[in-house]
């Protein structure tokens, strides 16, 4: 069976990694909060293209959420999900900092 989420890494460094993600039909990402050994997080997600139906990002508070296309949060500290992609495919890049 294929997987349901496929993960390119575009960068990676000790502070700063970039990752191009799909995530297919039939996929959800059940509440969770990001850990990290030290600093703060910070994640912006850049949605490239929305399913169809489904695959709504929530999270418990957003530093900014513009049209659920361009969301920064602090996944470290807040919990986060995806609804189930009922129909289609989400393309995500995703930028996540580690700030000290």
């Amino acid at each position: 069976m294929p997987s349901n989420v496929k993960t390119r890494v575009l960068f990676h460094s000790r502070r700063l990694n970039i990752y191009l993600v799909r995530y297919s039909q039939g996929h959800k990402i059940v509440p969770h909060v990001d850990m990290v050994s030290e600093g703060r997080l910070y994640k912006f997600n850049c949605v490239l293209i929305k399913p169809e139906a489904g695959g709504q990002f929530i999270c418990e508070k957003n530093i900014f959420n513009l049209f659920g296309r361009f969301i920064l949060f602090r996944p470290d500290l807040y919990q986060h999900r995806v609804s189930k992609i009922e129909r289609g495919s989400r393309w995500l890049l995703s930028f996540a900092l580690i700030q000290n």
